[in-house]
């Protein structure tokens, strides 16, 4: 399907560019090399020694610097915000150039009017994506998939090129509706899910994701969770046609633990049908050991057979940042009663949640009773951060705010808090200590799609936009874990090879000039801030976390800069890309 250039501001120029003096790192793992890269057309059409200027070029002098393919975050949340914050701070600072989205089985399509509620209640719970914008900034001008995407092609411009899977969640919600929650599919809702499905994938889809991990504010398991294996076939069955294309299934290694019998069942199924299966993914948290054993054998085997299954990951333990307006912190962690105070609709609703001994006494056994591996057990673990009064005390962990107010259980001394300091405010929770083993492990292994940040969800908890940047800063420059060639291998090449993008992620002749320059001693994954440029559906705006520049010296989109002098550039020349099959040219490069 490769690109389309529906995201093009009509007018840009043509940029002529002359990269000069860099380092290439290529993207393919090979060895770095001095070379100036010269581009036209949004293409790559030299890289050679001491290239001379031609007329009209602008050349940009990279001495110091690595000349990189631009990024690919493998696993974002940007399906809603793009529709409102179309600048998708921070990724051109970061080098960013390919966002994937649709992830975890939601997407947003395909989507009749009866299930819109659903659809905007899933985003909202599960990636903290708010309702009033999705309802009145998002046209939904669509049903199936297809008219989604030329939707987006009409009303919506990207600076960096954007990718989405098909949700399985919303192609049972289309057929089944309400009954999707509650019961197995019958042969002809399969025949009308395959349809969708087909339908997406012929307009351009990454694949199918699917969600085995997730259970929603009411303790349901996701619509995805009721699907059989005639279901899963049948579906697999229509991906088999679109060569490229991916099965996603996220997998419970995180509450639950049910991750390594999913897994095997998917295996089986994605096996047979002969698509190639990307599961999210192989436990990198010490916590999560009594699944880890199995999940990497399970890992292993499937090598062994030559199957193309890839387990993903994230080099960055989970960032918990808790409000008590939109988090789902508290249910990922088997709270349902704080659950409960987050989920209700006003302050005035929490403020008598809070002075209730009633739910008081409720919150306080639910808080005894959390999943083991929670640190919400633990108040030495929880800093009160932030406070929308400014009451406080912040800066300062729950066992201190204990010992100072002389409250003697953490529920209840969160409960006078959040009473005191209003719901808007931050609590950081301690992020679980990662198994570095298996993190550098997975760096290295030819199965795996790293860089799943989750960036562009949970906007009030600030989730992973910048985490490229870190895995060049500590894992190559700081600590030498990696090279710079496998840095830069895990974030560009490889996941470009992984999805089908074979048109980019190499500096080489005739690729797509997705291209960023830098200086591994001047960047840094900056401390996150707040920016408020969330419409909150009353006049005003909300906030959302982003981060400073890493900076860049220069990110480029299709050969035109993103990021350029320190600064974004107001420049959208993002494409809405798909998977294509490989051709032996392709396959020869990789």
């Amino acid at each position: 399907m490769g690109s389309e250039p529906g995201s093009e501001r009509e007018g840009d120029m043509n940029f002529k560019i002359l990269i000069k003096n860099g380092e290439v790192v290529d993207g393919s793992g090979a060895p770095a090399f001095r070379a100036d890269v010269r581009i036209r057309d949004g293409r790559i059409v030299e890289v050679g020694s001491a290239l001379a200027p031609g007329v009209g070029e602008r050349e940009i002098d990279a001495s110091g610097c690595y000349v990189t393919p631009g990024f690919i975050e493998t696993h974002n949340h940007w399906d809603g915000g793009v529709w409102w914050s179309p600048n998708m701070e921070p990724l051109p600072a970061y080098g960013i150039t390919t966002s994937i989205n649709g992830n975890c089985g939601f997407s947003m399509a395909p989507a009749r009017p009866e299930i819109r509620e659903d659809v905007i209640d899933i985003f909202n719970f599960f990636e903290d994506i708010p309702e009033p914008p999705m309802r009145s900034l998002v046209p939904w001008d669509w049903r199936k998939w297809s008219e989604y995407k030329a939707s987006f092609l009409r009303n919506v411009k990207t600076p960096v090129n954007f990718a989405a899977f098909c949700g399985h969640i919303p192609v049972r919600l289309y057929v089944m509706g309400e009954e999707a929650w509650t019961r197995a599919a019958r042969p002809e809702e399969i025949e009308q899910m395959c349809a969708l499905l087909d339908d997406a994938l012929s307009a351009g889809a990454m694949g199918l994701s699917s969600n085995w991990l997730d259970y929603d504010k009411r303790e349901r398991p996701l619509p995805s969770q009721q699907a059989n294996d005639a279901e899963y076939s049948a579906l697999l069955a229509v991906l088999s046609k679109y060569p490229g294309a991916t099965f996603q299934i996220i997998v419970d290694h995180f509450m639950r633990m049910t991750g390594p019998d999913t897994v095997e069942r998917m295996g089986r199924l994605a096996k047979a049908a002969g698509v190639r299966m990307q599961w999210a993914g192989l436990p990198t948290l010490k916590y999560q050991a009594k699944v880890k054993v199995r999940s990497q054998v399970l890992h292993e085997h499937f090598k062994t057979e030559g199957l193309d299954f890839w387990t993903g990951f994230h080099h960055v333990s989970p960032t918990s940042v808790i409000n008590f307006v939109r988090s789902l912190v508290f249910a990922q962690n088997g709270n349902p009663v704080w659950q409960e105070l987050v989920n209700a609709p006003t302050w005035e609703e929490k403020e008598a949640m809070l002075s209730s001994s009633e739910w008081r006494d409720r919150a306080r056994d639910a808080w005894n009773n959390q999943f083991a591996h929670s640190y919400l057990h633990d108040p030495t673990a929880l800093t009160l951060r932030e406070s929308e009064s400014g009451y406080g005390p912040t800066g300062v962990t729950l066992a201190d705010y204990m010992a100072l107010t002389g409250v003697n259980h953490a529920s209840d001394a969160m409960a006078q808090w959040v009473l005191n300091n209003g719901g808007e405010s931050v609590v950081f929770k301690k992020s679980w200590e990662c198994d570095e083993d298996v993190v550098v492990q997975l760096l290295k292994d030819p199965r795996s799609v790293g860089n799943i940040s989750d960036a562009g969800a949970h906007g009030k908890m600030f989730c992973g936009a910048g985490d490229n940047v870190y895995l060049l800063t500590d894992f190559v420059r700081e600590r030498n874990l990696l090279t710079i060639e496998e840095g830069i291998h895990v974030l560009t090449g490889k996941l470009a090879h992984f999805f089908g993008l074979h048109d980019r992620g190499l500096i080489q002749v005739g690729k797509v000039a997705d291209i960023t320059v830098f200086n591994l001693a001047e960047i840094e994954r900056r401390p996150e801030e707040r920016i408020w440029d969330v419409w909150d559906g009353a006049g005003g705006r909300t906030y959302r976390y982003t981060r400073a520049p890493a900076p860049m010296r220069l990110t480029l989109v299709n050969g035109i800069p993103t990021f350029d002098n320190g600064a974004f550039t107001g420049r959208f020349p993002g494409q809405f890309v798909g998977p294509e099959a490989e051709t032996p040219l392709a396959m020869a490069a990789e």
